[in-house]
């Protein structure tokens, strides 16, 4: 099973949306603030929460009550100030996960300051998936077989200086290495071998249940 997570959504623009409704149709417990009325409603069929405000606070976050939710996710268009004044809130509210969207990577470089725990720019995430589809054709259609199985990309820290046979990740965790990237190359070599010893910052692909 998926564990539930609740979320909340600040920013009902296009991208906002769409994450939302993704969320929504997961099963999971999705609230969504925005200054747009129009926005607001069009949301409410869809989410488990909508609020209208006049501006996104301190104040405003707290009386939403957004300490209840382990995860928020900023998406307030192209205004740079609005994402990291909303971030500094969400940090000094002790907001367990907040993922913001940022426009360029100066703006991501603010917010990585600031200590948010995850930036995306949805033009090179999409550019980076359209890019994997075209040298890896295949490899991720084999995926839908099982709904509940993923692959997931992990960066070596605590297991550097360690073999896949010491950390024993399939039968500690249920995850099955597939692919291995060092840090200083550019390719991925597939099927790693028991003794291949990770190094810091190695990226690791894994296949496993959600």
């Amino acid at each position: 099973m998926i564990k539930k997570i609740q979320i909340c959504i600040i920013g009902l623009g296009k991208f906002g949306m769409r994450f939302a409704r993704f969320m929504s149709d997961q099963g999971h417990d999705v609230i969504g603030i925005d200054t747009n009325e129009e926005k607001i409603s069009n949301s409410k069929n869809l989410l488990t929460q909508s609020y209208y405000v006049d501006k996104v606070d301190r104040e405003v976050l707290r009386q939403i009550g957004i300490k209840e939710f382990s995860h928020a996710f900023i998406s307030v268009g192209d205004s740079i100030t609005s994402s990291m004044m909303i971030s500094l809130y969400l940090k000094e509210l002790n907001i367990e996960n907040i993922w913001v969207k940022a426009v360029n990577h100066d703006h991501e470089k603010l917010l990585n300051m600031i200590g948010v725990d995850r930036v995306i720019i949805p033009e090179e995430m999409a550019a980076s998936q359209l890019a994997n589809e075209l040298t890896m054709p295949g490899f991720i259609d084999y995926i839908p077989f099982d709904s509940e199985m993923i692959i997931k990309e992990l960066k070596v820290f605590k297991w550097a200086g360690k073999t896949l046979r010491e950390l024993d990740i399939t039968n500690k965790f249920g995850i099955q290495a597939i692919a291995v990237k060092k840090n200083d190359e550019k390719g991925f070599k597939f099927i790693p071998r028991a003794d291949y010893s990770l190094r810091e910052n190695d990226t690791l692909v894994v296949i496993g249940n959600k």
